[in-house]
């Protein structure tokens, strides 16, 4: 069974080369920092959406897909589209505030996919 962080990955991986990622944290190899645009993702939840015969059949998970580039928000990969293609379906977004440390702006967007089990 593939699980809902197996699914995300593929999903960024279509961005890939271009747009290094990285769940939770991005960790940057080597001593050149942190790249000028990159992705972060994280599980905000998951919840039973159904039951039958005492178990549960269906499942909702919400994913949190964080976009940091040190460019601003203006230009942006585009996150939609693979993740769509990959089942998610679109939710919520945020600007979050400045890292200051890094200097990178950060919007924050929700995805939801609803699992059969």
């Amino acid at each position: 069974m593939t699980t809902i962080f197996q699914r995300v990955n593929d999903a960024l991986a279509t961005l890939s080369p271009a747009v290094p990622f990285g769940m939770d944290v991005f960790e940057q190899v080597g001593s050149t920092g942190l790249p000028a645009q990159f992705i972060t993702y994280q599980l905000i939840d998951g919840t039973a959406q159904e039951h039958a015969d005492n178990a549960e059949t269906m499942r909702t998970y919400r994913v949190q897909v964080n976009i940091m580039s040190t460019a601003g928000l203006a230009v942006l990969p585009n996150v939609n589209v693979a993740m769509i293609a990959a089942g998610f379906s679109l939710g919520p977004e945020r600007q979050l505030p400045k890292d200051q440390g890094t200097g990178h702006f950060i919007l924050a967007k929700d995805y939801f996919y609803l699992e059969n089990l």
